[in-house]
């Protein structure tokens, strides 16, 4: 079987189920495992996403009230892979290849099954391991994965239930601020914190600025959509332009993190229990088999201890 995923966390999947020989093409976002680089890119963004995260925002607005896409689907390659299977997304236009991109790129195989994710929470995530282990043969070894992911995910929870639970609010962008939606509250929860912005099961949405000033949490954390760790904590002085953004608590307590967003607080694949586990490090301090802050997260100093530093 001959697959062609165009969706990030879809190649993660394929590879937990043992598949990873039979991905032929990958999109051009999918890095995890490393080794799937080396796969032949079929997509790329339809325009320049190395300017600023206000600039990105407001191009995404325009080309999505245009009709303009905002990825080119390399159809003839795609083609020439002879994919059995195409995996794509529908729960989101923005943030990965959709059927409809699929569709306008002229890219459809007649003969290829296509598998389309959505993932608004943690059943839906788990539902998509279940259903690309359908559509490869490998129904048992993703029931097993999924178990094996719950697990994962209530070692978190039993784990930090002694601790006080912490208010916070996670960022999915920076200008606009977006309150991170989707299953990002869910973690929150298992990780023992009380999310003050976002909603479970719901959109990641731009809010004014005002509504995190209001909130004032005790803990923010900024993962961008798409973004890893260094991109994100070029959003600092995004965020410092504000008035107000040196009197949240959080941030005069020295309790803002920036994180890697794109491997995973914005990835529906295989890292979702291992980013309630960053939630939980950054909130309450315990490790789950190894620290991974300044791998996978940072925490920026109060600006009065980077003054005194």
């Amino acid at each position: 079987m001959r697959i062609v995923s165009l969706l990030a966390s879809a190649t993660e999947i394929v590879c937990a189920l043992g598949a990873g020989e039979m991905l032929v093409g990958r999109s051009h976002e999918c890095d995890n495992p490393d080794w799937v680089r080396s796969l032949p890119a079929c997509s790329s963004p339809a325009f320049d996403i190395a300017v600023s995260s206000g600039e990105i925002d407001a191009e995404v607005r325009r080309r999505l009230r245009s009709g303009e896409p905002l990825y080119h689907i390399h159809g003839e390659l795609i083609r020439e892979l002879h994919a059995d299977v195409l995996i794509t997304q529908s729960h989101c236009e923005v943030c990965a290849v959709t059927p409809g991109d699929v569709e306008r790129s002229g890219a459809c195989l007649p003969a290829a099954q296509q598998v389309a994710l959505s993932a608004s929470n943690l059943d839906e995530i788990f539902q998509g391991i279940l259903r690309i282990g359908q559509a490869l043969g490998l129904e048992d070894r993703a029931e097993a994965v999924v178990r094996g992911e719950r697990e994962r995910l209530d070692k978190v929870r039993e784990k930090v239930s002694r601790f006080r639970r912490l208010t916070v609010v996670m960022l999915e962008w920076a200008d606009p601020i977006f309150a991170m939606g989707n299953w990002g509250p869910e973690l929150v929860e298992i990780a023992n914190g009380e999310l003050l912005l976002g909603k479970k099961g719901e959109y990641s949405a731009a809010i004014p600025s005002e509504q995190l000033r209001d909130a004032d949490p005790e803990y923010v954390i900024v993962a961008p959509c798409g973004f890893n760790l260094q991109r994100s904590l070029r959003e600092l002085g995004v965020l410092e332009r504000h008035p107000w953004w040196r009197d949240l608590q959080a941030v005069r307590n020295g309790n803002l993190s920036f994180a890697d967003g794109n491997l995973f607080f914005n990835r529906s694949g295989m890292t979702v229990s291992q980013t309630a586990e960053i939630i939980a490090e950054i909130l309450h301090g315990v490790s789950f088999g190894g620290r991974t802050e300044e791998v996978s997260w940072r925490r920026v100093e109060s600006p009065v201890q980077r003054v005194r530093s």
